[in-house]
């Protein structure tokens, strides 16, 4: 499981946008979003980096959760 800060996201359409991008780069991953902590846990194949990208690409600022 890897553990994101996701800067930008501000209310349920975001939380749908970040959680689509992700299923659409695996269908299989599992999401979790906490919208008032910022973060998104994601159980997926795809390496952090990679996980990463995907949530950049989808306009919000991503890294990993310390």
């Amino acid at each position: 499981m890897h553990v994101f800060k996701v800067d930008g996201m501000t209310c349920g359409g975001c939380v749908g946008s970040v959680t689509r991008a992700l299923i659409k780069a695996d269908e299989d991953a599992k999401v979790e979003v906490d919208l008032q902590s910022k973060t998104v846990k994601v159980e997926s194949k795809l390496p952090a980096l990679e996980i990463i990208d995907v949530i950049t690409t989808a306009g919000f600022d991503a890294r990993t959760a310390h």
